[in-house]
């Protein structure tokens, strides 16, 4: 029997709640008495019976079990895993909702007004638009099984057997990798014992070179792995070592098994070779599209220094570099500038310079160097800017910011930093890289006032 509703409720306490809206990140949001309850698996205007999995003084999460009565925006489900937790809005609604949250971050958040807030870009594909995929191997009723981690737990796999996210060649050689290691009795990595051999498989695919790439990431444990190749079938075969038991799928040591430790894609007509742990994004089709609203924004007439700072494998500055005076790019992952550097002679560009280093501490050296920009590109991770950072970009004083921001809530305040300094937020676009799922990129234009 579901408890009581109480302005607090304790941890692990069963909940009947009707969601209200959606906040950030994709939870739905419900009320008692005034209280947030953040529900995850929840959208608005369903009647849910919910569990307390965090109870704090002014907030607590819960998790959906049951669905009671579901909201009017509600349709079926159609992927079967975690992977697509909004595929239970219409796409329209998607759209209107991520909008809505960046406009709300930018002005509440950032106290930023005055500035033009431009249709969102919708997705191209709805599904199979995902260029890279990462996936965990577990164990479900004592057999070998690849999925995705269920939501809120660190240790139990969803199976997966055909991802939507990917493409057909993504899954077949995901079914393949899975196939070779339940026929030679390979065990999964037991993540609370620490034990055991297999953790993750990363697909990654050219979607307009058709190249594939398979990376099988093990425990550090000899094991024999002859015949994993030929079985995938991928043009790029690769073994990681994690040597810690804490490491991601971007630590330890890798081997190439078959092919070379990179595949190739093509982008704004440009083709880019893209390291195993490059970053790049994992929507082309998307990308070339956020990649046209920061041209647009550049504004560039031919004769402009071009900054690209946390510039990854180069894919945004060499895309501007044919409408720039020059383009200078700075990252401080020394294997991604060597793809950049890779990328600028692959396409015969000769107007763009590479540099490793960390934007906090070498774009003063980079000024020093090169001169101050006219137009400065900003992709930063999710964190967004530290104050530093952002210290040093007004120090560099272009005449135009152009921000790319995979996260609303950390592009409010850093604009509103900027706009302290004297810039002004003209224009915000964004777009979406990442349907059925509640992340939204935007495009930003400051301009100093």
């Amino acid at each position: 029997m579901a408890a009581p509703a109480t302005t607090r409720p304790q941890l692990g306490a069963e909940l009947e709640l009707t969601i209200d809206d959606l906040a950030f990140g994709g939870a739905g949001v419900a009320r008692l008495d005034g209280y947030v309850v953040f529900v995850r698996d929840a959208v608005p205007g369903d009647r849910v019976r919910a569990v307390v999995t965090k109870r704090k003084k002014a907030y607590a999460e819960a998790r959906a079990v049951a669905v009671l009565e579901p909201g009017p925006d509600r349709i079926p489900a159609v992927a079967d895993h975690p992977g697509a937790p909004w595929q239970v809005l219409p796409y329209e609604r998607q759209l209107a909702v991520k909008s809505d949250q960046v406009a709300d971050a930018l002005r509440r958040i950032g106290k930023l007004d005055g500035f033009a807030f431009e249709e969102i870009v919708p997705a191209v594909e709805q599904w199979r638009y995902r260029n890279k995929l990462e996936y965990s191997f577990g164990t479900v009723d004592g057999e070998l099984v690849c999925g995705f981690h269920a939501p809120g737990s660190w240790e139990r796999i969803e199976p997966v057997e055909d991802c939507l996210l990917a493409s057909e060649a993504g899954n077949a050689a995901r079914r393949s990798a899975l196939a070779w290691c339940r026929a030679r009795g390979l065990a999964a990595y037991d993540r609370r014992a620490q034990s055991g051999l297999l953790r993750n498989l990363v697909v990654r695919e050219g979607r307009r070179t058709g190249e594939v790439q398979v990376r099988i990431v093990t425990s550090d444990e000899d094991v024999e792995l002859d015949g994993f190749a030929e079985a995938v079938g991928a043009d790029s075969v690769l073994w990681t070592r994690a040597l810690d038991v804490g490491e991601t799928t971007a630590g330890g040591v890798t081997e190439v098994l078959h092919g070379t430790d990179a595949i190739e894609e093509e982008l704004a007509g440009l083709r880019f070779r893209v390291s195993a742990d490059a970053f790049f994004q994992t929507n082309t089709e998307m990308a070339e599209q956020l990649y046209a609203v920061a041209a647009e924004y550049a504004a560039l007439q031919g004769w402009e220094r071009v900054y690209d700072l946390f510039c990854g494998i180069g894919t945004i500055g060499l895309s501007l570099a044919a409408r720039a005076g020059e383009v200078w790019g700075l990252e401080i992952v020394e294997e991604a500038i060597g793809d950049a550097i890779v990328n600028a002679r692959a396409n015969e560009i000769g107007n763009a310079h590479f540099f490793a280093g960390d934007v906090r501490l070498a774009l003063r050296e980079l000024v020093e160097r090169a001169g101050r920009p006219d137009v400065l590109v900003v992709d930063p991770p999710r964190a967004g800017l530290s104050a530093k950072v952002v210290r040093r970009i007004i120090e560099a004083a272009p005449s135009r910011i152009v921000y790319v921001s995979c996260n609303p809530t950390t592009l409010a305040p850093n604009a509103a930093q900027l706009t302290e300094a004297g810039y002004a937020l003209r224009r915000v676009r964004p777009v979406d890289m990442f349907p059925q799922t509640p992340h939204i990129e935007c495009v930003a234009l400051l301009e100093r006032a």
